[in-house]
């Protein structure tokens, strides 16, 4: 049969004209299944065991403490020796200075019941009470400072004037939450540092008539983060109940949808005049604004301006035409594309455990995520630790108003930085490159799963006998027979990667020595490895079906997979502006018609205990958008694998021989003929 659109077959030459002949016995996928690419394989398992030596090699000699554990005001870190004082014995930090000062202690500050005793501060060289302290003097344990260089400590005149808590607010040792020490407060332990309570800062105010200064104008922020965990907390049920199992059903329900044929149709052609349209407008807009400035008097915009504003507006009219007209020369293809969409959402509905696949790889990258992380915060920690001390800038915190510094000390932070040498970074780009390999694995790895099921479904003359079955078995022999296979194609993604990973690190060098030449030289590089990257992984993606298809190794899928898209552009690029829509349109669909629900539900019942119904349904949108990307993710490799199936099952038969059903088979008696004179 082997047709091809507008007879670009004969521009090709004899070798990559020619069409995919089916083996003897083919019945559809593969059967008898043999292993591909081992040596790949082999290599990924080398790779893993390398960078579990690595590993175990900086958790011997690195610690993770020196990396996570805070650091106090004199460079010390909290709960290590590291510094001029052993800090082992008081691993927390409780702040004293808004910006970065704090000291370590041994437990956080908990004072339940008043919540805070502005009686007794917490300074930079210890504990400091006055007659009216209601906390016993060893209730906060503060490591001891007298050796620090940075030590200061509390005077009645310095930090406590006249006794009297507004004064102690302004004194030169509070300074308004800026200087060396600060009233004691409740608090709790968050990543070893000592948050405070909210209630307990706003007690404080009350206490020191300080609701206008800067330490409150932090807490005010961090009172909005309280409340909206407060929200998710009391909403917890209706959050996973609406995020995870309600945005599935709907994401079922959008199946449905799809299989209704003018609904489906009907959004199709729908987005396709939206995009025209919306150019359209865009030149209509730029044209009108050219008249007006144009009639302006005076006249205020340059008339370099106004002209440009006319050439943009007929050049967008000009693409928008071009886009009619193809759209009235692809109207076949897209047609065929609405029949594969439709096609996809009848497997997804046969086969409904294949959307479970993607908690799968996610629960396995999360499973390396872990160990890499662990891998790379050792690692770094091997790093020669110094700290910096600087200046606090107004510029530096753009976002809150230091208006009420004025006439106080310049605020200073204390910074830890690492000083690595060569063997430290030739390490730290392997483990670089071993995430993007192992990460780019676990997708090709599910490609290949999803590939074999919808081939498998594809290529059933019964399709009854398809169920989430197939889906177990396409698992097992993807992994069993073609893990090579993802291998090496996730091996190119990684090492194009890597490469524009380098480039990004001479990007920031070049960009640190002012070399505008090199910049430029950079950055076209960079855009070229994107642009591979993204053609690269669009090969891959088709070479994987056809390895689920024919049980070919990775270089002979790829090749027979690129003729094959070649002999079919037109087909293709129409399928891909098609499922883009469909896809855009049923993340919308699913996380907006989720939101409204969640709205609905979550106002009726629980909304006079939350402060706003608003933060937990965003919450709600956001999960579902995730659970409509991971769902969509499957439909989209679906619609891929079933046109490659289609184009390959329209060149190794004829007629009835086809194992095309439904809408394709429409399409095939409704045009073949006009193919066949064309």
């Amino acid at each position: 049969m082997g047709k091809s659109e507008g007879g670009s077959e004969e521009s090709l030459p004899p070798d990559e004209s020619e069409k995919l002949v089916a083996p003897a016995d083919f019945d559809g996928p593969t059967k008898d299944r043999h292993c591909t690419d081992i040596f790949c394989s082999i290599l990924l398992l080398c790779m893993w065991i390398a960078m579990t030596g690595l590993g175990a090699y900086a958790a011997t000699n690195g610690d993770f403490r020196v990396i996570l554990y805070p650091l106090d005001y004199d460079g010390n870190i909290c709960g290590t020796d590291y510094g001029s004082i052993d800090m082992n014995d008081y691993p927390y930090l409780v702040y004293v200075n808004i910006f970065s000062g704090g000291v370590c202690v041994k437990e956080c500050p908990d004072i339940e019941e008043d919540l805070t005793d502005i009686y007794t501060l917490v300074t930079y060289g210890g504990l400091y009470q006055t007659e009216n302290a209601q906390l016993p003097a060893d209730a906060i344990q503060i490591a001891d400072y007298s050796t620090a260089e940075g030590a200061k400590t509390c005077t009645e005149q310095l930090c406590y004037p006249d006794g009297d808590p507004e004064q102690a607010y302004t004194s030169i040792g509070v300074n308004r939450g800026t200087g060396y020490a600060f009233f004691a407060l409740d608090t709790y332990e968050a990543l070893w540092r000592c948050v405070p309570n909210k209630d307990a800062y706003e007690r404080m105010q009350n206490q020191t008539g300080s609701s206008d200064d800067l330490a409150l104008e932090e807490n005010d922020n961090e009172s909005f983060w309280s409340k909206l965990y407060s929200d998710f907390w009391t909403a917890k049920a209706y959050i996973l109940g609406f995020g995870f199992g309600v945005s599935l059903a709907i994401s079922f329900l959008y199946l449905f949808i799809l299989r209704i044929k003018f609904l489906l149709t009907l959004t199709v052609w729908l987005s396709i005049f939206a995009t025209i349209g919306l150019i359209v407008g865009v030149g209509i807009y730029a044209k009108e604004r050219a008249e007006y400035w144009d009639n302006q008097e005076p006249q205020i915009e340059s008339d370099d301006t106004i002209t440009a504003a006319r050439i943009s507006a007929y050049v967008l009219w000009g693409i928008a035409g071009l886009l009619f007209l193809v759209m009235c020369f692809l109207r076949k293809q897209i047609q065929l594309a609405i029949g594969t969409v439709k096609e996809t959402s009848k497997s997804l509905i046969d086969m409904p455990m294949i959307v479970t696949l993607p908690v799968v790889q996610s629960a396995g990258f999360i499973a390396f995520m872990v160990v890499w992380v662990v891998y790379a915060v050792y690692l770094a920690s091997l790093g020669e630790l110094k700290t910096e001390t600087y200046d606090i800038t107004p510029d530096a915190f753009d976002d809150i108003d230091l208006d009420v510094l004025d006439g106080l000390d310049t605020p200073q932070i204390t910074v830890r930085t690492f000083v690595y040498d060569d063997f430290i970074k030739q390490c730290a780009w392997y483990l670089l490159f071993c995430f993007f390999w192992t990460s780019q694995f676990i997708i090709a790895a599910g490609e290949i799963i999803y590939a074999m099921c919808f081939a498998k479904w594809y290529f059933a003359r019964d399709k009854s006998k398809v169920d989430s079955g197939t889906v177990w078995e396409s698992l097992c022999d993807s992994c069993w027979y073609h893990m090579g296979t993802a291998a090496f194609g996730s091996l190119i993604l990684a090492i194009i990667k890597i490469i524009r990973s380098i480039i990004a690190y001479f990007q920031e060098k070049a960009k640190e020595a002012d070399s505008k030449i090199a910049g430029c030289v950079l950055c076209c590089c960079q855009c070229c490895f994107w642009c591979l990257e993204k053609c690269i992984r669009f090969l891959n993606k088709n070479a994987y079906i056809h390895t689920a298809i024919f049980s070919t190794s990775f270089c002979t899928s790829a090749k027979e997979a690129f003729f094959l898209i070649l002999r079919n552009a037109l087909r293709i690029g129409a399928i891909e502006y098609v499922s883009g829509a469909v896809i855009f349109v049923g993340k919308a669909f699913i996380a907006c018609l989720t939101g409204a629900c969640a709205y609905i539900l979550i106002d009726q019942q629980i909304g006079h205990e939350l402060d706003s119904v608003v933060g937990p349904v965003i919450l709600v949108v956001l999960m579902a958008y995730s659970v409509a990307a991971m769902f969509m993710s499957v439909f989209d490799m679906g619609i891929a694998t079933i046109l490659q199936c289609f184009i390959a099952d329209e060149e190794m038969f004829d007629g009835d021989e086809m194992y095309a059903e439904g809408d394709l088979r429409e399409w095939i008696d409704k045009y073949d003929e006009s193919d066949k004179e064309g």
